[in-house]
């Protein structure tokens, strides 16, 4: 028997986001003028007065759970053009997932070598290559609060965390949270000390080094039984050039 267990937020108006997407719907009752002058027909020619529901949607590409594409994280990458959206390899979207609890790390703190391979030994699992990580960081249950304390009530990976990742053969990484880096406010106070311009969005800049997809805004990982054993499909909405693409997140276990 197949298990799927949706890891996805919705694309939603009034979203825990800055720009949060808009939603303009059109009933059955209006499809009777929408789809009549597609037709060619009448109002009339419908039965009961209705025709078909559709709506327009106005969103971001960042908005809700999505993928990041590199050319998000700068124009290059690994010395040539970055890979935009519609570029990226399938086989990076789609692999053996496996979840690493970062709950016990406070809003704001950086996610570790030593923290990933501290849990990596606590649950008894070998990173191999294309598997996809999961980071936990439990700032999914803060959706539906308020933007502020959505953005800020999250760990995030470090650039040296990023690194042994990545060296382990590891294509994509996602997060239940808004960003794969720490928190906004925490990179600007390290920033305002140091005046170092690579305390900013350290994690994504790195992308122009070396190509990887990011998995952002993940929810619900708490409902799986298990951290690995099951496999992650993230296939992005393949938009012309875009630097992200919504995706139905889900983690598929076949027993």
């Amino acid at each position: 028997m197949r298990k799927i267990y949706d890891l996805s937020l919705k694309l939603q108006e009034g979203a825990t986001e800055p720009n949060p997407p808009k939603i303009v719907r059109s009933l059955h009752e209006a499809g009777i003028y929408r789809l009549g002058k597609i037709a060619g027909v009448e109002p009339e020619a419908f039965p009961n007065g209705q025709a078909l529901a559709a709506d327009v949607v106005t969103a971001g590409e960042h908005n809700g759970t999505h993928v990041d594409a590199p050319f998000h994280y700068g124009p290059m990458s690994e010395g040539k053009t970055a890979m935009t959206i519609d570029e990226v390899p399938l086989e990076w979207c789609i692999g053996d997932g496996v979840i690493l609890d970062m709950v016990h790390k406070k809003p704001g703190e950086e996610i570790t070598v030593e923290d990933m391979k501290a849990e990596l030994e606590r649950i008894g699992y070998t990173l191999k290559e294309n598997d996809i990580v999961i980071i936990k960081t439990g700032c999914d249950k803060y959706w539906g609060t308020d933007t502020e304390t959505y953005m800020k009530m999250q760990s995030g990976l470090g650039l040296a965390g990023l690194k042994w990742l990545l060296d382990q053969g590891i294509n994509s990484i996602g997060i239940d949270a808004w960003t794969l880096d720490r928190p906004v406010y925490a990179m600007v106070a390290d920033y305002r000390a140091s005046g170092d311009k690579n305390d900013l969005w350290p994690v994504h800049f790195y992308g122009r080094q070396h190509s990887y997809l990011q998995i952002e805004k993940l929810a619900g990982l708490d409902q799986l039984p298990t951290p690995f054993g099951f496999t992650i499909s993230a296939l992005p909405i393949k938009i012309d050039g875009g630097t992200a693409g919504w995706c139905r997140a889900v983690a598929i276990y076949n027993n």
